[in-house]
């Protein structure tokens, strides 16, 4: 292995890994980050090897905002979406699986809220309750979601990508 190329792709990590904590940090609406689309485009550029870095960025980020009982639901969630990455070919299948992510994360959060029995009876009409109170943070999720994964799109699309030496990629 070249050198340069650990150096270069290091340093490409780094920096979508610092969006994350950025995006995080700053002020924003809830659930409006870019967290749902990087797990999904980070392993679909460098590999499924860097969904732990991925996890790690996240909790990094929740030292700073407050660790919480959710933490496994969310990260597993954001675990699983990088791991569909390996299933990504084109721009309509990554649009499509960061979809699904947004999705994935819905369901397996929200469950994790209702099971904990912090808010919700358990009950199905608890689950059911769970759900339907998360819709507004849900819709902020697919805007995010979406917006982000055309930025990675238009990432992808450009001269810069091609940096990514192949050898990295899946």
């Amino acid at each position: 292995m070249n050198k340069s190329y650990i150096v270069r792709n290091f340093l490409i990590f780094l920096g979508c890994v610092s969006f994350v904590l950025i995006f995080r940090l700053i002020p924003h609406p809830p659930n409006f980050t870019p967290v749902i689309a990087l797990s999904l485009y980070l392993p679909f550029m460098f590999g499924v090897w860097s969904i732990p870095f991925c996890i790690l960025g996240f909790a990094i980020t929740d030292y700073f905002i407050g660790f919480h009982n959710l933490l496994i639901w969310t990260w597993v969630a954001l675990a699983f979406t990088g791991y569909t990455s390996k299933f990504c070919k084109k721009m309509f299948s990554r649009i499509v699986l960061s979809f699904i992510g947004a999705i994935t994360f819905f369901i397996v959060s929200n469950f994790g809220v209702w099971i904990s029995g912090s808010y919700y009876e358990i009950s199905t009409q608890g689950l059911w309750n769970c759900y339907v109170m998360a819709i507004p943070f849900f819709t902020n999720t697919l805007l995010s979601t979406f917006l982000f994964a055309v930025i990675f799109e238009l990432f992808i699309s450009s001269k810069f990508y091609y940096l990514i030496p192949n050898f990295y990629k899946k």
